[in-house]
């Protein structure tokens, strides 16, 4: 069942991310890539390499029956892990979150112990229109995760809204197939 709900997640996610401009976000980013919200994927170094923007959306992939997601007020709380009182709590499983507004966003898991071992993630936001600022790598994951290709904005997706067309008709088949 698990192994369903995983594979009907990264479709959709997948369907999200090359229909972009339908949504009207102008970049998706699935938070831990491949793997979703999940320890072993590396949010903190999937994340290095990004820049988000107002109008971009954050989407979360992970097991609604194991973890929920929750926004925190401060870096102080993010840096601690003190989930007592966040601003927000996601618990879909599968959360879009947009990116409205500049400045500051923390999010955790609410399971103390996962968060302390790297299941949370800070994002800056930028304006819409701000130049990407130049990135200085630290470890040899964030070099990885610079040189990783970014989710295709909205622009780029309704370029090949043939391709999309015929990637969201397999994709179906093959959830269609699952069940």
């Amino acid at each position: 069942m698990a192994a369903r709900v995983a594979a009907v997640s990264a479709a959709v996610l997948v369907l999200i991310s090359l229909n972009a401009g339908w949504v009207g976000a102008q970049v998706h980013h699935v938070v831990g890539g491949d793997r979703g919200w999940d320890p072993s994927s590396g949010v903190g170094s999937w994340s290095a390499g990004r820049v988000f923007r107002v109008g971009d959306k954050l989407w979360f992939a992970y097991s609604a029956a194991q973890e929920s997601i929750v926004e925190l007020t401060s870096r102080a709380e993010y840096e601690s892990c003190d989930v007592r009182n966040p601003i927000r709590m996601y618990t879909d499983g599968l959360d879009g979150i947009p990116l409205e507004d500049r400045g500051a966003r923390y999010f955790a898991s609410s399971r103390e112990e996962s968060c302390k071992l790297g299941l949370k993630l800070h994002v800056e936001v930028q304006p819409s229109g701000a130049p990407d600022a130049t990135k200085v790598a630290t470890s040899e994951a964030a070099v990885l995760a610079a040189d990783a290709p970014a989710t295709p904005s909205a622009a780029s997706a309704g370029r090949g809204g043939w391709l999309a067309a015929v990637v969201a008709a397999g994709l179906g088949l093959f959830v269609v197939g699952l069940f």
